[in-house]
């Protein structure tokens, strides 16, 4: 763990953005401000962007201390501001590619969805949107990035029945492309991204861009209600 919540490292043409605030990585603002503030030193016209947690954990989600426990403008300002960075890694000009480090509950498995690409790590660690576990409806911002990801044939367990699965199934449910052995997880992971690195600019993001135009306005809509709310 460092003095930060989380870290921005670099090799080659990959930016390594790691969340490690030594507990469950939470979506505090304080979290969802440090990566957008590292997210601004990322490259957007060149190289791939690679998120990871550390050993065990990507993330447990939003802080559940304001959620439960917070005033009504805080949990407005955490989730809303959390929305924004999720569809900011959505929407990057770059290929953003996840290395799943451990277990990825509530928005830690949404984040996987905004990747490009997914690795996980092999162990008993699982992959769950617990939302409906905890009395908590999931707003549209995040159904709109689930329905983009989740496997159709998934969607509704994954979802609706906030099923949790081992991180071997999540690759049939959606939530990931591939699984590895734990140790060769960030050796993958930069493979991946250095390749997808190559990819052209602007023609990547032009592409990109046409596939999650309507997405992104539902998305952007869905945030701005709840701004309001």
């Amino acid at each position: 763990m460092t003095d930060q919540l989380a870290t921005l490292t670099k090799e080659g043409d990959v930016s390594i953005i790691t969340l490690d605030d030594g507990k469950a990585n939470v979506f505090s603002n304080a979290m969802i401000s440090t990566i957008d503030q590292l997210l601004d030193e990322v490259p957007n016209d060149k190289g791939a962007l690679l998120i990871t947690g550390r050993q065990g954990l990507l993330s447990g989600g939003f802080d559940l201390k304001t959620m439960t426990g917070g005033e009504a403008k805080d949990i407005i300002e955490m989730t809303v501001n959390g929305f924004k960075l999720l569809a900011r890694i959505y929407g990057f000009s770059r290929p953003v590619v996840v290395a799943a480090s451990g277990h990825a509950i509530a928005l830690g498995a949404f984040l996987l969805c905004c990747a490009d690409y997914r690795v996980g790590a092999k162990g008993k660690y699982l992959v769950q949107a617990n939302e409906h576990r905890n009395n908590m409806s999931i707003p549209i911002p995040i159904l709109e990035i689930s329905k983009s990801r989740i496997s159709k044939r998934h969607w509704h367990r994954a979802i609706l029945n906030a099923e949790a699965y081992s991180i071997d199934q999540s690759v049939e449910a959606g939530y990931l492309d591939e699984v590895v052995d734990e140790g060769d997880l960030m050796k993958r992971a930069m493979e991946v991204a250095t390749d997808l690195a190559t990819l052209g600019h602007p023609h990547y993001q032009m592409t990109k861009d046409l596939d999650q135009k309507d997405i992104l306005e539902r998305i952007n809509a869905g945030i701005e209600v709840r701004q309001n709310s």
